[in-house]
């Protein structure tokens, strides 16, 4: 070894001198031969360890603890130096070669000589997303435009445009999100019905999926933060009948089977008449169960006629056009669809739940 400190120097300045040396060793050869030469079979290190055994018995406890704490210090410093170096050496090659190593590694393709990249694991699509996508292709065939609106709404695009004035019972029912600005977070996508009335003149059909909040009590079949699926027909002589057909064709499709359902008076304040769309409980067959409520039915589809308060709000003349609305719940859609019994699981990031969907997506 070249500029071996002096022998008769005190151990802390050898010691000093040796972590001086490997810290500004230049390259892995530097490094490497002055390991050799100092923890190496005969290096001066491994020396100084063996030396202690030749010792005075009552020197040899304190000598051993010494000698062993420098040379787990030197093989500690000689490691981390030649991380530093190797990291060195290698981007300096990749520099030359213009290697990118963020690019997947090639394997055997399926020809002989053929390499191809390999495929990372992919993500899956969320249950939610499939069946939302399904929805939007069903109603773009018939028709409908994809339309989007703001998840943070205004008091009256969110209640009183939609025939819900301030002193409405309806509005405690809502549970809502209200912020210190007076705006809340949307209940319903029903603003959106308004914001397209106000944008594009009849006829109209449009669609509207999106996420909405509700102060609710999270259990099986509520949560706090939901999706639904909001539809509007505005044109002249629509009429319940063709409400009726397009929620068949929905429910036929989207659910991938028949069910019984059942159409039944329910109170809306921006639908006159309107409807509750029920479906027979595919959990326990209409005998009652935690996520029906025991009651054989789960409300899936509310609906009616667009109520002509709501139509003037939205700049439209009720005297001569007349429509429809519809919304879903999209998670009991898709509760339905695959039968699932919890509606926690959707929002709780469960990777084994989410990949049993892998390759779902049509």
């Amino acid at each position: 070894m070249q500029d071996r400190p002096p022998e008769n120097r005190s151990p802390d300045s050898r010691r000093r001198d040796w972590l001086a040396a490997i810290d500004s060793a230049a390259d892995l050869a530097a490094l490497g031969a002055l390991d050799v030469a100092l923890l190496g079979k005969t290096g001066e290190v491994t020396e100084l360890v063996r030396g202690v055994a030749r010792l005075p018995r009552e020197e040899r406890p304190a000598a051993g603890r010494a000698a062993n704490e420098l040379k787990v210090a030197l093989e500690t410093a000689v490691a981390a130096r030649r991380a530093v170096l190797e990291r060195s050496a290698l981007d300096a090659a990749l520099s030359s070669t213009g290697f990118d190593p963020s690019e997947p590694p090639l394997v055997d393709g399926p020809q002989p000589g053929v390499r191809i990249p390999l495929r990372r694991p992919r993500g899956t699509l969320h249950p939610i997303t499939i069946v939302r996508d399904e929805l939007v292709d069903l109603f773009t065939s018939m028709g409908f435009t994809w339309q989007d609106g703001p998840e943070i709404e205004t008091d009256w695009f969110n209640f009183e445009a939609l025939n819900i004035p301030a002193d409405h019972p309806a509005r405690d029912t809502q549970d809502t999100f209200w912020l210190d600005d007076g705006n809340l977070l949307r209940t319903h996508t029903s603003p959106v019905q308004i914001r397209s009335m106000l944008r594009f003149p009849p006829p109209l059909k449009v669609i509207v999926p999106g996420r909405c909040f509700r102060a609710e009590t999270v259990d099986a079949s509520h949560e706090h933060s939901f999706y639904q699926m909001e539809g509007l027909v505005v044109d002249e002589g629509v009429s319940t009948a063709n409400l009726i057909h397009t929620m068949k064709t929905c429910l036929r499709v989207i659910l991938e089977r028949d069910v019984t359902v059942r159409l039944r008076p329910g109170f809306f304040p921006f639908v006159e008449p309107g409807f509750e769309l029920d479906v027979n409980c595919p959990f326990c067959a209409g005998q009652g169960c935690s996520v029906c409520k025991h009651s054989g039915w789960i409300e899936i589809l509310p609906c009616g006629m667009v109520h002509p308060n709501v139509l003037r709000a939205g700049g439209i003349d009720p005297e001569r056009f007349t429509g429809f609305a519809f919304g879903m719940g999209l998670q009991r859609v898709v509760m339905l669809r695959y039968g699932i019994d919890d509606i926690r699981l959707f929002m709780g990031g469960d990777l084994r739940f989410l990949s049993q969907f892998d390759g779902v997506a049509r």
